[in-house]
């Protein structure tokens, strides 16, 4: 029992370094030490470290497409000639601006995951909120952070989480879009209107008209070629209900070799700006979690929830997703997948509640900045450009956003489990 209460321990330090990175420690570091003291501690044979690493090849070969394809977009200004673009199109109106920047964030989320909105969508948002002279410009920054979680379960590619919950069981795609089409319109859809309506004093202020739109280059047309090519195949992939990690990783070397090409220079110059600490961040998670694992914690809460769905399937389905949605606030949104995940897998769950707990891992995270790594990683790209966004103001946003769009998600799932 004592070595549990160990194991416990060490994972909850490891998220809470995670979470407030104490003394500017690299996320992946703090995931890392966490797993590195369990195997030191004799609490985790090495050979169940690997076992937890190898589980998340899938996970870590699709972050590294995604993530080579956004850096490719990013240094060839393909966001920010979006960003302008909008600009542009809203001919000064605040409401049309936003409108059309949302519109952007959705698509840069459902075809390019999550993280790629919080990293490289919003630098271009921010600059371009200064080419247009704007005073007040949160409420369109605060749209790549509440949108990269809102229509991240429009496809399976559109959220790193949604691997995790599924791992080797991921729903085709045509079975995919009828049951998340739904909830994911009306997530998107209540979450423009609250985030609309919370900001409407500040989005009084018309901006500037007088904004340079870059020229799109035509390594910037080959990238841009290269990810919708490889968001058909990664539809086509996730139709035949194929694992999607090789065809990203592939589609984005592929795509980078490409553009590399094009221009003549070497491709080192987009691998080496690639965020690459996600991946061992990633990989100390699933350690993480095959230590919690092997205590027998994630068993238990697997049967308890199997009990549940036995005494009344609707309520489980609904309960768990709200409740997960709350925890993935407390310890991150990666963290609460991988176990969910692990639960979901042993426990042989009904297809609602599988999907319901989804919706809460991905929606969830809109309460606090704390939710998912992808607004973590929207807060990094806001220092760096000198803006800072209190935990305290995102939270009162939160609360008015997050638990209308989780409820309307999970309601229409319901209804269409009927």
């Amino acid at each position: 029992m004592i070595s549990n209460l160990v194991t416990w321990g060490v994972a909850g330090l490891a998220t809470a370094g995670i979470l407030f990175r104490p003394f500017k420690m690299p996320e992946a570091a703090c995931a890392l030490a966490g797993a590195l003291v369990l195997i030191l501690l004799g609490l985790l044979p090495l050979s169940a470290a690997f076992s937890g690493v190898a589980k998340g090849v899938d996970v870590y070969l699709f972050l590294t497409g995604m993530m080579l394809l956004a850096e490719l977009a990013r240094q060839e200004g393909l966001f920010d000639w979006l960003a302008a673009r909008a600009a542009v199109l809203a001919r000064g109106s605040a409401s049309r601006l936003f409108a059309l920047v949302y519109l952007v964030g959705i698509l840069v989320t459902v075809f390019l995951s999550n993280d790629a909105t919080a990293v490289v969508l919003t630098p271009a948002v921010a600059a371009v909120m200064r080419a247009a002279k704007l005073e007040r410009p949160l409420p369109y920054l605060y749209i790549c952070a509440f949108i990269a979680n809102a229509a991240s379960f429009v496809l399976p590619i559109s959220n790193p989480a949604n691997l995790v919950i599924y791992a080797a069981h991921m729903p085709p795609l045509l079975q995919w879009l009828p049951r998340f089409a739904l909830p994911s319109l009306l997530a998107i859809a209540i979450t423009f209107i609250l985030l609309r309506w919370s900001q409407r004093v500040a989005l009084q202020h018309a901006p500037s008209t007088d904004v340079t739109v870059p020229s799109l280059s035509a390594a910037a047309k080959l990238a841009a070629s290269g990810i919708a090519a490889t968001a058909l195949l990664l539809m086509l992939t996730s139709a035949r209900g194929r694992p999607l990690g090789l065809p990203t990783c592939a589609a984005g070397a592929v795509t980078v070799a490409a553009v590399s090409l094009a221009v003549r220079c070497s491709p080192w110059r987009f691998v080496r700006e690639v965020s690459w600490g996600v991946i061992p961040l990633v990989a100390g998670l699933f350690v993480l979690v095959e230590a919690l694992d092997r205590t027998g914690i994630i068993r238990a809460l697997g049967m308890l929830l199997g009990d549940e769905v036995r005494q009344s399937p609707a309520v489980a389905a609904a309960g768990s997703g709200i409740v997960v949605g709350l925890i993935s606030n407390l310890i991150n949104n990666l963290p609460a997948g991988l176990i969910a995940g692990t639960a979901v897998q042993g426990a042989q769950l009904p297809a609602n509640v599988t999907a319901s707990i989804l919706i809460g891992v991905d929606l969830g995270p809109n309460l606090s900045v704390s939710g998912s790594l992808a607004t973590i990683l929207w807060l990094s790209a806001l220092r760096r450009d000198a803006i800072e966004v209190k935990a305290w103001d995102f939270l009162k946003l939160g609360v008015i956003i997050m638990p209308p769009a989780l409820l309307l998600a999970l309601g229409a799932l319901a209804c269409l489990a009927m």
